[in-house]
């Protein structure tokens, strides 16, 4: 074991450098953006809002990290609904740094896992929108992140 490596208290590699509000790697010392915290149980209600919450703000990077602890506590049947969420959130972490680039090849494959569940979505999940959003022009504007529900009526 490299005695240089950051590693959390189970002995598995974590950088623990600080990271600015777009998840990118500040030099140790510097001053940073607080980070979600990984590996938090949530329901998917509890998820689905402080993803939301964090696109909001401006804050993709960290969306991706709620819904990839979503995406891996799934059941079977959602983990690629929750898959494609996480991979969106990086497709906008994406487009917020410039690589537009990415940005699409993440969004189209977000979009591409999301789309299987339109005809039924799970907790209110606006897949069609999210389809739409991710798969059109809006998708390369960083500061307009999708709605990841429906509206309520």
């Amino acid at each position: 074991m490299d005695p240089l490596r950051d590693r959390d208290a189970e002995g598995r590699a974590r950088n623990a450098r600080p990271r600015d509000a777009l998840g990118r790697p500040l030099p140790h010392g510097a001053q940073g953006e607080e980070r979600a915290p990984e590996g938090v149980p949530r329901t998917p209600d509890e998820a689905l809002a402080e993803a939301q919450r964090l696109l909001d703000a401006g804050r993709p990077f960290h969306a991706h990290e709620v819904l990839e602890d979503a995406w891996k506590a799934a059941p079977e049947p959602e983990r690629q609904l929750w898959r494609g969420l996480a991979q969106l959130a990086v497709g906008l972490t994406h487009a917020a740094r410039g690589n537009a680039r990415g940005a699409a090849r993440l969004l189209e494959r977000g979009a591409g896992n999301v789309a299987p569940y339109a005809g039924a979505p799970p907790h209110g999940l606006d897949v069609a929108g999210l389809v739409a959003w991710a798969t059109g022009p809006a998708r390369a504007d960083a500061a307009a992140p999708p709605r990841l529900r429906r509206p309520a009526r």
